[in-house]
């Protein structure tokens, strides 16, 4: 759990996120409060509940990358799904208790992956002692076929022909010799054999995952006792193929997944963070009929997530009373106000975010660590070509990208994006072949670029 002061959270968020200061600040409290929350006697610490926020405003002014960057930078768990792919029990689609399951599976992957990086070095050594068993002659033969049958390898055969079965001390100083020889890379590229495991069993993972799970039912573990166990295939690999195959298997056996499961559980409950986007979407316009109906009863069915309720999933129940709630709507059509009394009490924060101008976009293009300037001029670079944007020119392409936005969709700093693009389309395809290692881009140049944009009312719509 992060323990970062809400001054230095928006400090954080200002190095990716132009703007939004409100925003920031609403998101910043809600975190620090959870670190709060960690502090006070745990008999009132299960009775406060998170304090979730709706963000309102057009799309394309960062209300998911200020979710996505605070899970980031808090190392919580973080899931996004679109609210509109849900729908009300009894209706074909997902059900809202699977952005739980969701969350807790992308967790357990994650946790996974750091406990395999931590037993590396202890899983390379195992694999090492695996890969010279298969290297030696099991036979006691000085003509193994792992050993002889790879032409130009004439010194590698020599070394490893003086093992002799009757001779311990020569056996062991063979195998260190081999040792020496796999870790010097002068094996790499001679050819074992290796049993791996077989994966026949993804499609019951998948076919597990997409609906049974929700029924409560294990599909896996159903039919366990009709699919074979720790079956495996040979394959034919290189020395350096086999060492990464061998490594990660076992890596996967050192790591003790009860475990990873119990701290995912207990890192989704405590410190979890579901943003659920477009949550506009699903407010039923009055007097709807059929889908609209559903609308209202994904509605209903969100509740008892966002207040606090236990999920059933495959490894175990969730309790969701401290998960963070974040939503998300342009709510163009409608106001946070038309979704049903009871959900909109469970957001009692809200926040509207502004929208960009060609200020915005300026600092947008320029000033963050990942601006969009850096991040071209850093792929040209890779051509052999210096690349810079002269001070007219990223204002000259700020002033468009307002234009643009206001005589067509407000898509936000996405215009940027198909602006930009637009902009170095040229550049970019002819690249490799050009002879110029520095070019400045002017104010002439991107008016000549994206002046058919802005009088293409119909090109403007599509970019």
């Amino acid at each position: 759990m992060s323990d970062l002061k809400p001054s230095e959270i928006v400090e954080e968020l200002d190095k990716y996120i132009i703007g939004q200061h409100n925003a920031k600040r609403s998101v910043a409290i809600a975190l620090r409060n959870r670190w709060r929350r960690r502090q006070v006697d745990p008999e009132l610490s299960d009775e406060i509940a998170p304090k979730n926020i709706i963000l309102i405003g057009p799309t394309g002014v960062g209300k998911t990358e200020i979710a996505r960057r605070l899970a980031r930078l808090t190392d919580s768990p973080f899931s996004k799904v679109e609210a509109s792919k849900f729908t009300e029990v009894g209706y074909v689609g997902r059900d809202v208790e699977s952005m739980v399951r969701d969350l807790l599976e992308l967790t357990i992957n994650t946790l996974k992956v750091r406990e395999q990086e931590v037993v590396q070095e202890k899983a390379r050594e195992m694999a090492e002692e695996r890969l010279l068993d298969l290297l030696l002659p099991e036979s006691g033969t000085r003509n193994s076929p792992r050993s002889e049958q790879e032409s130009g390898q004439e010194e590698e055969s020599a070394e490893l022909s003086v093992y002799e079965p009757e001779k311990p001390a020569a056996s062991s100083e063979t195998r260190e010799k081999l040792r020496r020889m796999l870790r010097d890379g002068r094996l790499d590229h001679r050819q074992v054999e290796i049993d791996v495991s077989d994966r026949s069993s993804s499609m019951v993972e998948i076919f597990s995952n997409t609906g049974m799970e929700e029924m409560g039912v294990n599909f896996k573990d159903m039919l366990g006792s009709l699919m074979p166990r720790g079956s495996s295939r040979k394959r034919r690999v290189t020395v350096a193929e086999a060492m990464e195959i061998l490594t990660q298997e076992e890596a996967q056996g050192l790591v003790d997944m009860d475990k990873v499961v119990q701290n995912a559980i207990e890192k989704v409950e405590q410190s979890g963070i579901i943003f659920l986007d477009e949550i506009d979407k699903i407010i039923a316009k009055e007097g709807g009929q059929g889908p609209d109906v559903s609308r209202e009863g994904v509605q209903r069915d969100l509740l008892p997530i966002v207040e606090g309720s236990t999920v059933t999933t495959k490894h175990g129940p969730v309790n969701t009373d401290h998960i963070l709630f974040i939503a998300s709507g342009a709510f163009h059509t409608g106001k946070p106000s038309d979704m049903i009394p009871e959900l909109q009490g469970r957001f009692p924060i809200r926040v509207e975010l502004d929208s960009l101008g060609s200020e915005d976009f300026v600092r947008i293009l320029t000033e963050p660590k990942n601006a969009l300037l850096l991040q071209y001029i850093a792929l040209l670079r890779t051509e052999g070509m210096e690349v810079s944007f002269a001070d007219e020119a990223v204002e000259e392409i700020a002033r468009f990208a307002e234009t643009v936005n206001s005589q067509t969709e407000n898509i936000g700093a996405r215009r940027l994006h198909t602006l930009m693009e637009h902009l170095l389309e040229d550049i970019l395809f002819d690249a490799p072949d050009m002879d110029e290692s520095k070019l400045e881009i002017d104010r002439a140049f991107v008016h000549e670029k994206l002046q058919d944009v802005r009088e293409n009312e119909d090109l403007s719509r599509y970019i």
